[in-house]
């Protein structure tokens, strides 16, 4: 379970470290912040898949993602006795993303290309580091890159140099991940890769889910949810098909929901009560058609080490959400949640042992945690 993730020079995230509980709730007003976390957090899942560079260049590239107020703001600019202005910066311009685990952590650290190309949007991967446990230190290091250069830490505890010419748009989680030489960093991308991001459940007309589809066996929701009916005859098959049978009743009272297969061609149906034929995915209401696809994620028969739900709620009846609700903190059980959401009832409703709630809010421009103390956190040296 992932303990703590730390953002640094995301848009409003200048620091922001948070501590992560089982399940997690990220609520606060429009603007505060909520969708740069999000975004922030998939880039750093997207590290492992070699995807997070060109993910920053089809945003506008570091200088339109990078933090743009003061490098620091003091009191008196927080409470309006002095004009905010920027100085002379100390540090250099860098997004810093990172987690720690109570087993390993990880943490990059990107920044501007130093001289002119035709790649102007790309920005470069200056460190990176592995180490064990919540915090880096010096002496728990695995692994490490500065600049071109990758150096891990052998079995007897001496470095041993694993290249000296990685391309700046390369990870080292993706190109000096080695079973043999560095298993540790093999173990974390493959942990990081298994993260499962969902903001872009299509309902609209043109959504995919409303639509027939060849099917194949899908034990994961794709994150639009074009594979629907494949996903829910999947986890009928392999999967927990009492619980999403439990769950369907849970919002709609005496109605079933079935995938009929014609010639490999899934079509996904529901019945209801009253209701003389099925009713087919075209045919069901956004909030219906959402439901349906959130049961499909989140009853996934391979559950993620972390699932993140941005504003899930979205077209949503009322009624749904405490049937919503009550599905995630079952599932949080299985996985680690963190869910995003500007629904007060949604984060109301939720009940699990192990449950932490932040609310951000912004002041001076920058996004933090109410009645939250910042933790220690340390990034590792360019």
């Amino acid at each position: 379970m992932i303990l703590t993730v730390a953002i640094s020079g995301y848009r409003s995230l200048r620091s922001l470290i948070l501590p992560l509980a089982p399940l997690t709730v990220i609520t606060g007003a429009n603007g505060a912040g909520k969708s740069s976390l999000y975004r922030s957090l998939r880039l750093l899942g997207e590290v492992s898949q070699g995807r997070a560079i060109a993910s920053l260049a089809s945003e506008g590239g570091l200088n339109s993602t990078i933090w743009a107020g003061p490098e620091t703001i003091s009191r008196a600019m927080k409470s309006g006795q002095v004009e905010i202005t920027g100085t002379s910066r100390r540090n250099r311009v860098g997004l810093k993303l990172g987690f720690a685990s109570k087993d390993y952590g990880y943490a990059v650290d990107l920044g501007l290309p130093p001289e002119r190309t035709a790649f102007a949007n790309d920005p470069e991967i200056k460190a990176e580091a592995v180490w064990i446990g919540e915090k880096i230190r010096r002496n728990n290091v695995l692994a490490e890159r500065r600049g071109p250069g990758v150096r891990i830490r052998t079995k007897d505890g001496t470095w041993s140099q694993a290249t000296t010419s990685l391309l700046p748009f390369d990870s080292m989680m993706t190109h000096a991940a080695d079973p043999r030489n560095a298993p540790e960093l093999l173990h974390l991308r493959d942990r990081m890769r298994n993260w499962r991001f969902y903001d872009q459940l299509r309902t609209d007309r043109d959504a995919p889910a409303r639509k027939q589809q060849i099917g194949t066996r899908t034990p994961v929701l794709s994150s639009d949810g074009a594979d629907l009916a494949a996903a829910v005859q999947t986890i009928r098959e392999i999967g927990d098909a009492d619980a999403f049978d439990e769950m369907i009743l849970d919002a709609f009272p005496n109605s079933v929901v079935e995938v009929t297969i014609n010639e490999g061609v899934f079509t996904l149906n529901m019945r209801q009560r009253g209701v003389l034929r099925p009713l087919t995915a075209s045919e069901l209401s956004d909030g219906t058609l959402r439901y349906l696809m959130l049961v499909a994620a989140l009853l996934t028969p391979r559950p993620p080490s972390l699932m993140v739900l941005n504003e899930p709620e979205t077209s949503l009846h009322p009624d749904l959400i405490p049937p919503l609700a009550r599905l995630i903190s079952i599932v949080s059980k299985e996985s680690q949640i963190l869910l995003i959401s500007h629904n007060q009832a949604l984060a109301d409703a939720l009940n699990a042992d192990e449950m932490v709630t932040h609310h951000l809010e912004k002041d001076t421009g920058e996004t933090i945690v109410q009645g939250l103390t910042p933790e220690a956190w340390e990034w590792p040296k360019r």
